[in-house]
C-alpha cells in the first residue's frame, strides 16, 4: 500500500523519501558519491585555506602594502570589502547554476577563487608600486570574493542533492570538514613557516608561500570537479522546461521569507564562523598577549577537536533532526558567549582553553547541518539562486566584517569584551530565523516546492518524519505559493 501512494504521490509531484543506506549502495553509486563529497569539500578547503592564511599573515600584508599604525585594521577592511563582491557573484552564479548546472559553476568558481589568491603571493608590495600596489590587492580580493558568492553556495547545493536523503546530514559534515581542515591547514602551515623562519623571515617575504600553495590545491579541486556529473535533482527538473525558467524572477516572486530568514540564520552563522577561523588568532595575541606561535598552534588544537565531532553531529542531525542542535547551538551562543569570554581572560592556560571550547563546540554543532539545512530551504528550480543571493548577502554585511568591526571597536573604545557583545547579538537574530526553518532531517528535496511542506501528505503515506508535530507550527511560515 504505502509503495502503491507513493507512486501516485510521485504523479501528483510528491517526492518521497529514497530510504537508500549508503553501506548499502551499489559500488558505482558509491563512487559517484564519494567522488561528489571529495569534489565539493576539498574546493571549500581551497577557499577556507585563502581566508585563513590572509588571516595568519595579516600582520605581515599590513606591513608589505599598508605601512602605518592602522595597517591591520586596514587589511581586514580590505578583507571586508571583497565580500561586497560577494553579493554579486550569487547574483550571477546563482541563477546561473539554476539554469546551465551546479557542476559548471563549481569549476568556474575554483578556477577565479585559485589564480587571484595565487597572484597575491608574487604581488609587488607598497615598497615597489607604491599605492598601486594595495589597488592590486584589493582586485584580487575583489575576484575572490564574486568567485565565493558562488563557491560555498554551489558546493552546498551540491552535496545535498546528492545525498541520500536520510544521511544528507552525515555527507554534508564534510563540507564543512572542508570549511575546518582548510582553516587548520593554513594554521598549521603559518606556523610552521613562522617557526623555521622566524618573523624578520616573514617580514622578507615568506608569508607570500602558504598563498602559493593554493595553485597545486585548487589545481587538484579542479581535477575532480571536471570528473562530477548534474546531481539527479537538478537533472530531473531540467528535463521539466528548467531551461525556460527565471530563476531569478521565481525566487524573488515567490520565496522571499526564504531569503529573509536564510539570512536571519546566516548572520549568526558567519559571525560565529569568522569570529573562530579569521578573526580569533588576532585577538590571541593582540588582546590576549600571547606569542603569534601560540595562537596559532592553540587555534589549530582547537580545529583539529571540531573537525573529529563535526561528523557525528551530521549525523546525529539526521537521526533526531537539524532544528533541536541549532536551537540549541544559538541559545548556547546567547546565553554563554559573555562568560566563554571572560573565561579567555582568566589566568591559566586551561580556563582561555575552556572558553575557546565553549565558542567552538556552539560553532561547530551549527555548522554540522548547515549544508544540509540551508539548501533544503528552497525547491530545486530556485535553491542554487536562493542559497546564493541570500547567503551573501548576509555574510557581506555581518560575517565578512566581523573581524575589521571588532578590531576598530576595541581599538577605538577599549572594551575587549565587544566579540561576546556582537556573538550574543548575532545569535538572537540567528534564532528568530530558525524558528521559521521548516524541519527537512530525512525529507526528500527534489521537486518544485520547498522541501519540508509536503509533510501532511508524506505522514498519510505512512512516513514516519522527524519532527512532523513541530513542523506543522512552522509551515505557514514557509508556504509563500
Amino acid at each position: 500500500m504505502a509503495d502503491e501512494a507513493a507512486h501516485d504521490a510521485q504523479d501528483h509531484r510528491v517526492p518521497t523519501p529514497d530510504g537508500i543506506d549508503i553501506n548499502t549502495m551499489p559500488p558505482d553509486e558509491k563512487r559517484t558519491l564519494k567522488r561528489a563529497i571529495g569534489g565539493s569539500a576539498l574546493g571549500n578547503a581551497v577557499e577556507w585555506f585563502d581566508y585563513g592564511v590572509y588571516s595568519y599573515v595579516s600582520v605581515y600584508i599590513a606591513s608589505a602594502f599598508f605601512p602605518g599604525e592602522w595597517g591591520v585594521a586596514l587589511t581586514f577592511a580590505t578583507l571586508a570589502l571583497s565580500f561586497v563582491f560577494r553579493p554579486l557573484g550569487g547574483l550571477i552564479l546563482g541563477p546561473l547554476g539554476d539554469k546551465v548546472g551546479r557542476q559548471h559553476v563549481m569549476v568556474l568558481t575554483i578556477i577565479m577563487m585559485t589564480i587571484p589568491t595565487t597572484i597575491i603571493g608574487i604581488l609587488p608590495s607598497y615598497s615597489t608600486l607604491g599605492a598601486f600596489a594595495p589597488v592590486l590587492l584589493l582586485l584580487c580580493r575583489m575576484v575572490q570574493g564574486f568567485s565565493t558568492g558562488g563557491e560555498y553556495g554551489g558546493a552546498a547545493v551540491y552535496m545535498a542533492e546528492s545525498a541520500p536523503d536520510r544521511r544528507r546530514g552525515f555527507c554534508g559534515s564534510f563540507l564543512e570538514m572542508g570549511t575546518l581542515a582548510g582553516t587548520a591547514s593554513a594554521a598549521f602551515v603559518c606556523t610552521i613557516i613562522l617557526v623555521v623562519v622566524g618573523s624578520d623571515g616573514m617580514e622578507a617575504g615568506w608569508w607570500r608561500l602558504p598563498f602559493l600553495l593554493t595553485l597545486p590545491l585548487g589545481a587538484v579541486a579542479l581535477w575532480l570537479r571536471m570528473k562530477l556529473d548534474e546531481p539527479e535533482a537538478f537533472s530531473q527538473t531540467t528535463s521539466k522546461q528548467q531551461a525556460n525558467r527565471k530563476p531569478f524572477r521565481e525566487l524573488f516572486t515567490g520565496y522571499k521569507k526564504q531569503i529573509v530568514m536564510l539570512m536571519a540564520f546566516v548572520v549568526l552563522l558567519n559571525v560565529g564562523q569568522y569570529m573562530v577561523l579569521t578573526y580569533m588568532p588576532t585577538y590571541l595575541s593582540s588582546i590576549l598577549g600571547h606569542s603569534e606561535v601560540t595562537s596559532n598552534f592553540m587555534l589549530v588544537g582547537l580545529l583539529l577537536a571540531m573537525i573529529a565531532v563535526v561528523s557525528p553531529l551530521g549525523r546525529l542531525t539526521d537521526s533526531i533532526g537539524r532544528k533541536p542542535v541549532l536551537y540549541t547551538s544559538a541559545i548556547g551562543f546567547i546565553v554563554l558567549s559573555v562568560p566563554a569570554f571572560m573565561l579567555m581572560h582568566a589566568e591559566g592556560r586551561f580556563l582561555q582553553f575552556l572558553g575557546l571550547g565553549i565558542i567552538a563546540l556552539l560553532q561547530v554543532m551549527m555548522q554540522s547541518c548547515v549544508s544540509a539545512t540551508l539548501p533544503a530551504i528552497f525547491p530545486t528550480q530556485v535553491r542554487f539562486s536562493g542559497f546564493a543571493i541570500g547567503y551573501n548577502i548576509s555574510t557581506a554585511i555581518f560575517g565578512g566584517t566581523t573581524a575589521a568591526v571588532n578590531t576598530f571597536v576595541i581599538q577605538a573604545t577599549g572594551f575587549d569584551l565587544f566579540p561576546a557583545v556582537y556573538l550574543v547579538g548575532a545569535g538572537i537574530i540567528g534564532l528568530i530565523g530558525i524558528h521559521f526553518f521548516n524541519e527537512t532531517a530525512g525529507r526528500p528535496i527534489d521537486g518544485d516546492t520547498p522541501p519540508g511542506s509536503e509533510d501532511e501528505e508524506l505522514a498519510e503515506m505512512g512516513y514516519e518524519l522527524i519532527g512532523f508535530n513541530d513542523n506543522n507550527d512552522d509551515a505557514e511560515a514557509q508556504d509563500t505559493r
